[in-house]
């Protein structure tokens, strides 16, 4: 079956995002960056392309211009173990963005992401349709997500 690597449009910054990316998730590096020659389009030795890994899974930084910008119609999204992670990768990835609704942010480059706990599915799929609904209802009055006021919402008589 074939790899699929995500690759991520930058005007110039693909190796800063990369190093940054790197160095907010475990298990991570660049593995090989390649650059403009003399057939151009940008100046010969301008960084084009960074290949990188993020906790085992490749992406590729593409140096590619000023034509195509990140929005919100794809994000990349941050499955947590617990609240610590959330609260860490909420912090870190948000740094220099900015805080969106429901668990989602742009981090300074403008890429979208999602930082949610495991255990968010469960809730908003609950059997109990009152439980699924308080826990929704949470979840959108909030920006970084809080698990345990999730729950407790959940749990909440209405």
């Amino acid at each position: 079956m074939p790899r699929i690597t995500p690759n991520l449009w930058f005007d110039t910054e693909g190796l800063e995002a990369a190093e940054f990316y790197v160095s907010v998730f475990p298990n991570s590096q660049i593995e090989n960056v390649t650059y403009y020659n003399e057939a151009g389009p940008r100046p010969a030795g301008t960084v084009l392309t960074v290949e990188f890994r993020l906790d085992g899974q490749e992406y590729t930084a593409v140096n590619g211009g000023p034509q195509f910008t990140f929005d919100e119609a794809i994000s990349l999204l941050v499955n947590c173990a617990d609240q610590k992670e959330v609260d860490y990768y909420w912090e870190k990835l948000s740094e220099g963005g900015s805080e969106g609704p429901c668990g989602w942010l742009k981090d300074k480059y403008g890429l979208s992401w999602q930082v949610a706990p495991v255990g968010l599915g469960e809730l908003l799929a609950d059997p109990d349709s009152g439980r699924a609904r308080r826990a929704m209802a949470a979840m959108l009055r909030m920006g970084k997500l809080d698990l345990a006021a999730l729950r407790a919402a959940a749990d909440a008589e209405d």
